[in-house]
């Protein structure tokens, strides 16, 4: 049995959400008993060009839904990127990981060689799908969670490996 691209994509986005919500809701509980505001938590940065909290999840939200979409020609769901609060991204998480489990696996069944274009800008970029989930896609998404988990811990938040890669 061979590994199609749904199998290699959406159960990894969807246990990794469910693994940032537990490190999110980490962090609300830090900042409560800390004293620190929310706010402090969802600007952080670790450099002033990159950027902060809010902005690596709805990043990540972003990549995994266009997976299922670029690849299995999926209908996208609109997200308007105006979260200001811990709930408004655990609620994104959610969203996101709704819309991916409403994707069937056949709809991204053989469609390994077909064309994906990426625009960023002013350029464009094309990859097989196959070469856009494994080359692009993925490590995009895992950038975002894991600088989203590094924002947190570099805040103080007591969260370690465990707590990235889940327990399941």
């Amino acid at each position: 049995m061979s590994l199609s691209l749904y199998d290699v994509s959406v159960p990894l986005f969807l246990r990794a959400f469910a693994n940032l919500t537990d490190i999110l809701e980490k962090g609300r509980s830090f900042a409560a008993e800390q004293g620190i505001s929310e706010q402090e938590l969802l600007e952080a940065r670790l450099y002033p060009d990159m950027g902060n909290l809010i902005s690596q999840i709805q990043r990540a939200s972003d990549t995994a839904k266009f997976v299922p979409v670029r690849v299995g020609d999926v209908a996208t769901v609109s997200m308007q990127d105006d979260e200001t609060s811990l709930d408004d991204l655990l609620k994104r998480i959610a969203d996101t990981v709704a819309f991916l489990k409403s994707v069937s696996p056949e709809a991204m069944a053989g469609r390994d060689e077909t064309m994906v274009e990426l625009k960023t800008g002013k350029s464009v970029r094309s990859f097989t799908a196959r070469d856009y989930v494994l080359g692009f896609a993925i490590p995009n998404f895992y950038f975002h969670i894991t600088t989203a988990y590094a924002l947190l811990r570099h805040k103080g938040v007591p969260i370690g490996k465990l707590d990235y890669l889940g327990r399941a």
